[in-house]
């Protein structure tokens, strides 16, 4: 597998950086947990209750269960900088279908020499 770094490129998306992927598996992971908020997650500022509330509708609206993240999910999945920060989507996969229409929404800022992970939303863009 090759390292993919941590770039800042405004002009087109990048593959997620391999530093950071071990947190989104964490983050699906939770999410397989019915931990909508994402609470526990080192670097991973929890959502407020109504943003965990809209994460649980549009997973269950959409059906299927969330799969744990394959190594395929970093062929597809896209992160771009976005001046103060990168904007990433993950693209998750269901146990039923495999690789499904949602995505994971996460803006990642710099904070000192490691990063921190802010969701956004669970959807279907």
């Amino acid at each position: 597998m090759d390292i993919v770094p941590v770039t800042k490129n405004e002009a087109h998306a990048e593959p997620v950086p391999s530093a950071w992927r071990q947190t989104f598996v964490q983050m699906v992971d939770a999410l397989r947990e019915r931990n909508t908020q994402l609470r526990g997650l080192a670097h991973v500022e929890p959502v407020d209750d109504a943003t965990a509330g809209i994460i649980a509708r549009q997973i269950e609206d959409y059906g299927g269960i969330i799969a744990r993240l394959p190594e395929q999910t970093w062929d597809t999945s896209v992160s771009q900088w976005q001046g103060t920060y990168w904007e990433v989507l993950v693209d998750l996969f269901t146990v039923e279908d495999g690789l499904s229409d949602l995505v994971l929404h996460v803006m990642v800022e710099e904070d000192g020499n490691a990063f921190s992970f802010k969701p956004h939303l669970v959807y279907v863009p």
